[in-house]
């Protein structure tokens, strides 16, 4: 992230996109999901929702841990 001009935040969206999915696939593989680079039509919704649910948890554990470094 970065600050703009008028001091709002800036996300650089190519670099938040590419750690969305290095977490999607190291979450799939520490749950036991066969997620596959590409489509994966052939998971359950409940293999996609552990992967997405998963990910939700690891996003608030790091803003906790941000927020109680301050």
């Amino acid at each position: 992230m970065q600050s703009g001009n008028n001091n709002r935040l800036t996300v650089d969206t190519a670099a938040a996109r590419d750690k969305m999915n290095a977490m999607k696939y190291e979450i799939a593989n520490e749950i036991g999901v066969d997620l596959k680079k590409g489509y994966n039509g052939e998971l359950t919704s409940k293999e996609a929702g552990y992967v997405g649910g998963y990910m939700v948890k690891r996003m608030i554990e790091e803003m906790e841990r941000s927020m109680a470094n301050k």
